[in-house]
């Protein structure tokens, strides 16, 4: 007699996975139709009536700019990237240069790179990346600096000045020695990046980082304006060990005279005398 539970067991099959369509992405295809028809047209124009038929045809109604798209940042507007490009509707996509075009966008300081891309057959596509600022280094003039380093803008009246300020590094030590400044720079950035973090000694208990190629960083608070020298390194236990104690040190800062992270393991609080400035 046969086994009808092992014929069952074995006349089932487990269920396939059925594999759900895709929606077709119909304007990807047309686009790359459209651009692969363009090429062919070109190529075509080359083999049978050579460079000046191309010529003719790259200056024909076909490749006339009928739109351009601008992605706009949070800081400039459409219209002002735009304006920036002089671009417009009409003129040849063959008679334009993407670079040049984008080296106009990028003459506003906001602006950290533009690009330019050609959608065949008659579109333009402007894209940008804005600079952020994280800093405020003296250069003389007050400069907004951006996570990567860069100087990119001096402040004017409209500007935020809710950000630290770096000194110790004058215009023409960034000019002549651009590497060496740098380094502090990123340097001043590497420790406001974990100030950041930080729940107790943090960048609202800063007012200003002075850079030294000698000395490091020293940090001024904005509570009696009191230096504390950081030194160049080893900052995530500098900012740890001065934690410990700094809640107790907040309300005497003024009369500290300065503080001292660069001993390993201590934190050496200077008291300015009785009677005795602190400078």
């Amino acid at each position: 007699m046969r086994d009808l539970k092992a014929l069952s067991a074995k006349a089932v099959r487990p269920n396939r996975p059925q594999n759900k369509r895709q929606p077709r992405d119909w304007k990807g295809i047309f686009l790359r139709l459209g651009k692969l028809c363009v090429l062919s047209l070109l190529i075509a124009g080359a083999c049978l009536y050579g460079p000046a038929a191309v010529q003719r045809l790259q200056k024909s109604a076909l490749f006339q700019v009928q739109g351009i798209e601008v992605v706009e940042g949070q800081r400039v507007s459409a219209q002002e990237i735009l304006d920036l490009s002089e671009l417009r509707t009409g003129m040849g996509l063959f008679e334009l240069d993407p670079a040049l075009v984008g080296r106009r966008i990028e003459a506003n300081p906001w602006i950290a790179q533009a690009q330019v891309q050609r959608v065949f057959p008659n579109r333009l596509i402007i894209s940008v990346r804005e600079h952020s600022p994280r800093a405020i280094v003296n250069l003389g003039y007050l400069y907004y600096l951006d996570a990567q380093g860069e100087v990119f803008k001096v402040l004017d009246g409209a500007d935020e000045l809710d950000f630290p300020v770096i000194t110790g590094i004058s215009r023409e030590q960034l000019l002549e020695a651009p590497r060496e400044a740098k380094e502090q720079l990123a340097l001043a950035l590497s420790l406001t990046d974990l100030m950041e973090e930080r729940s107790l000694f943090n960048l609202a208990e800063l007012s200003e980082i002075h850079v030294s190629s000698a000395e490091g960083l020293t940090v001024y608070t904005v509570s009696g304006a009191v230096p504390i020298r950081f030194g160049r390194g080893d900052f995530p236990a500098k900012l740890e060990r001065l934690e410990h104690i700094y809640q107790d040190l907040r309300a005497r800062l003024y009369a500290i005279r300065y503080i001292d992270l660069n001993i390993s393991h201590r934190v050496i609080v200077k008291v300015a005398e009785p009677g005795v400035g602190k400078g």
